[in-house]
């Protein structure tokens, strides 16, 4: 069955029932144990632009060798 043939009995669902479709479909799809290549509890450090005050002058000198002019 493909989505298009399904939306219009999804559609025709009473609030409730398109609820407990949700959670079953997000359960069947949170239910997959493989997030390789991470490891489940442990901690990852997520480096962002915060406190980088360095970061805007190395991206211009990117620009400016690539010939790219900042705007």
């Amino acid at each position: 069955m493909t989505l298009a043939e399904l939306l219009p009995a999804v559609q025709q669902l009473p609030l409730a029932d398109k609820r407990k479709l949700i959670r079953i479909l997000a359960e069947e799809v949170d239910g997959g144990n493989d997030i390789a290549p991470l490891v489940p509890g442990q901690v990852y450090s997520l480096p962002t632009p915060y406190d980088a005050y360095g970061a805007a002058g190395i991206l211009l000198q990117a620009l400016e060798s690539d010939g790219t002019e900042p705007q």
